[in-house]
């Protein structure tokens, strides 16, 4: 997996990270909400942190272990942004795109984890 600025899953989590950040402040600020948007927060910012760490992995198996983990982080945040909504703290109109969004990241990520770990031999 190359480092660089048109690395797809890259752009997409560093962006993804980002709306997180906007949310979780839109709702500390106007819901007064602070356990499930600090959880979402640390878990979306997490998923790219894990990719980057994945990036410089220093052997194939270390590559899949840490792209492991950055799925495990995005279905984490998936759970949150889906409790979010269905406690009605944001509406579903607002969060819907992100909530998209969390799911196409898992959809990369997972692939990357199958097509590497087919290549593995």
């Amino acid at each position: 997996m190359k480092d660089s600025n048109d690395n797809l899953i890259v752009i997409k989590t560093k962006a993804f990270a980002l709306r997180c950040i906007r949310l979780y402040k839109y709702l500390i600020e106007e819901k007064n909400e602070y356990v499930m948007s600090r959880q979402m927060l640390e878990s979306g910012t997490s998923i790219g942190a894990n990719i980057k760490e994945a990036i410089r992995a220093q052997s194939k198996a270390d590559f899949i272990a840490k792209m492991n983990i950055s799925l495990k982080e995005a279905s984490e945040t998936e759970y949150w942004i889906e409790l979010l909504r269905d406690s009605e703290y944001v509406s579903r109109n607002r969060i819907t795109n992100l909530l998209n969004e969390c799911v196409e990241i898992i959809k990369i990520i997972t692939s990357i984890i199958k097509n590497s770990s087919e290549n593995k031999q």
